[in-house]
């Protein structure tokens, strides 16, 4: 077991672990939104076990005024076939020790309403609810 920053060269593997999240992203999108993305320093995070990536961690560090200096977990996904192992925790851990050696302050994520299992989850690992996200579509 690996943990390790994905490349470019990589990005039809993570899809395949970021499309049983983003459900409705395309590979194409995909691969486009990960390169409009890289001028904040998005990286792509990845648990491997051998050459297969079991758990995918989309991230940046931000800065703002009500989070400060923070890392910003866009995406968090562990394979459907490797879920309920431990890897969730090991890559919140690692992301953990990431934040620390950028000198974050917090570990800031988003997470939709119907995900409550995922709730769960982050707020076992020590995340507490801090606000609601609102969107509005540009039409």
């Amino acid at each position: 077991m690996q943990i390790r920053e994905l490349d470019l060269k990589e990005l039809l593997m993570a899809y395949e672990v970021v499309s049983q999240l983003r459900t409705s992203l395309s590979y194409d999108e995909f691969e486009d939104l990960v390169y409009e993305m890289q001028p904040m320093c998005y990286k792509m995070l990845g648990i491997m076990e051998r050459d297969k990536l079991v758990t995918y961690a989309g991230v940046a560090i931000q800065t703002n005024l009500y989070d400060k200096r923070h890392l910003f977990v866009f995406d968090l996904v562990t394979d459907e076939a490797y879920r309920g192992k431990g890897y969730g925790k090991m890559m919140l851990a690692y992301l953990h020790d990431y934040a620390k050696v950028g000198m974050c302050e917090n570990i800031v994520l988003s997470s939709g309403f119907a995900r409550e299992e995922a709730h769960c989850f982050y707020e076992k690992n020590g995340f507490v609810k801090k606000s609601f996200v609102f969107l509005k579509s540009i039409e």
